[in-house]
């Protein structure tokens, strides 16, 4: 048996979780042990922008703020069970990154 590292990284929580439920589910209709989704710390990206382009007026700013929401998921398998789980759709938001260990 090999264990398998999954780290789901994305800036939508629920495609995020959408795409870690998909492979707990296949690893349970496979039968093998699964930790996680384990939520990893979540990464604030702040942007302060001047709302006036031209410099005149009071100085007024807007904040754009985007979030990055990360979970691991570890999962003892077999072969056919890890096949399986890369065959899994993952939308383009949404970036994963599989380690074997």
């Amino acid at each position: 048996m090999t264990s398998a590292r999954i780290k789901l990284v994305g800036k939508s929580y629920e495609e995020v979780s959408g795409v870690a439920k998909q492979i707990v589910d296949i690893a349970k209709m496979g039968g093998v042990p699964i930790r996680g989704p384990i939520p990893l710390p979540r990464k604030r990206l702040m942007l302060p922008v001047r709302r006036t382009p031209c410099g005149d007026g009071s100085d007024t700013y807007e904040h754009w703020e985007m979030r990055i929401h990360k979970r691991l998921l570890l999962i003892e398998g077999d072969e056919k069970v890890l096949k399986q789980i890369m065959r899994v759709r993952v939308p383009d938001t949404v970036h994963i990154e599989i380690s074997l260990v």
